[in-house]
């Protein structure tokens, strides 16, 4: 087994931290060690191992586990788009893995400037590096948010060029990087799984007390649900204009997670047109119980990678609507939900919203095919064999299980 660093994040709530914690999580199951490294400010111990790495000692009162420790990095701002580390960072950050020795370091790419300057220390260090590349994209550039994430495609492109390897979410994503001179080699498409025994439907007979409690708030209601970051490249207000104009009679729109346009929206948007505003959910049983009640999950965004949302949805039997962005097209083709373009989004929504309401046997048979997609593709013990047969490629001989 492998002892993995990985450099991610673990708050504010966005699909990167959701990745890195499931994944390492995962990874652990297995039998790997894993020493979690993320930006975060604790009084006295910032950089410092939070537990015994290798039989050196542990340090100050931030012990927590001496078999996958935690280390701390500081940090000058974090959001979930973007994080900028404190100067001595860096520092910190070496200090770190040469007290670690991990056989590689995994990074999900935090959009911070420590990115670039991960493949110079690690080379250094000896250690191999990888990278998942999350940032959105529309890889036909249709709209203005898409021209920005490409700006952000074309800035990191020459510093992944010199990771070993580049993990990204689908073909699509893997040939825009080739396009701007990755080598073909170092990328591997590993697309996001998710966990088909945690979101699943709910058993006949046997739901949560959770879904019983909702059930309960909407009273007979059909759900439809947003689950996401509420910000511009989320297109959230194309699916609230949409809804204005059809306001589908006995359904409700549940709008769950929060964002910096969030505000603005509730204030024109609310519970007179039949929308729900839910906030930031952070417990996964309540977010589990709420795609298993709705009926359609709707993700109307410019710019994606792969949503983890979308694939929870597909998981819980939810009906999914989702646009062409990033690779959430590439995930529902073929008849596992529908496809609409970024461009007309409202347009195409109005159509589409009352022909859902009208067809509850429609979207019944779309969360059928929805999870039957997610279990033949998108599984999380999927996506762990991929990342361990990547990791073997790297590691030296005898540190990983066959």
């Amino acid at each position: 087994m492998a002892h993995i660093a990985w450099l991610g994040k673990k708050s504010p709530f966005c699909g990167n931290v959701t990745y890195g914690l499931t994944t390492t999580e995962a990874l652990r199951r297995r039998g790997h060690e894993v020493s979690f490294i993320h930006f975060d400010t604790p009084a006295a111990s910032l950089g410092q191992v939070a537990g015994a790495a290798r039989g050196s000692e542990s340090h100050g009162e931030d012990q927590r586990d001496d078999i996958n420790p935690e280390v701390a990095l500081p940090y000058l701002v974090k959001s979930q788009v973007y994080t900028i580390p404190s100067p001595g960072a860096q520092r910190e950050l070496r200090e770190s893995l040469e007290r670690l020795q991990p056989d590689l370091v995994h990074a999900s790419l935090t959009l911070s400037p420590l990115d670039f300057r991960l493949p110079d220390l690690c080379q250094q260090l000896g250690l191999p590096l990888v990278a998942t590349f999350h940032p959105a994209f529309d890889a036909s550039l249709r709209n203005l948010s898409g021209g920005t994430q490409q700006l952000t495609y074309q800035l990191y492109a020459p510093s992944l060029a010199r990771y070993d390897r580049v993990v990204v979410f689908s073909e699509l994503q893997a040939e825009v990087l080739a396009r701007l001179g990755v080598p073909e080699s170092r990328l591997a498409v590993i697309p996001n799984g998710v966990d088909p025994e945690r979101w699943a439907p709910a058993a006949a007979g046997a739901e949560s007390p959770e879904l019983q409690e909702l059930r309960q708030r909407f009273s007979g209601r059909r759900v439809f649900l947003y689950m996401g970051r509420i910000a511009t490249e989320k297109n959230v207000e194309a699916l609230l204009r949409a809804w204005r104009l059809v306001q589908p009679a006995g359904c409700t729109l549940v709008v769950v997670g929060d964002g910096p346009v969030r505000q603005s929206l509730m204030q024109t948007y609310g519970a007179e047109i039949g929308v729900h505003w839910w906030g930031y959910e952070a417990d996964p049983a309540r977010r589990l119980a709420l795609l298993q009640l709705a009926e359609v999950f709707l993700l109307p965004s410019l710019v994606e990678g792969l949503s983890l949302a979308l694939l929870e949805a597909m998981a819980s039997g939810t009906a999914c609507v989702a646009t062409d962005a990033g690779a959430d097209g590439e995930v529902l083709e073929g008849g596992a939900g529908i496809v609409i373009s970024t461009q007309g989004v409202t347009t195409q929504l109005r159509t589409l919203l009352p022909v859902l309401r009208d067809q509850p046997v429609l979207t019944a048979e779309l969360g059928r095919r929805a999870r039957q997609r997610a279990l033949e593709r998108y599984t999380l013990s999927r996506n762990i064999d991929q990342l361990e047969r990547l990791y073997a490629e790297l590691v030296p001989q005898g540190s990983l299980a066959a």
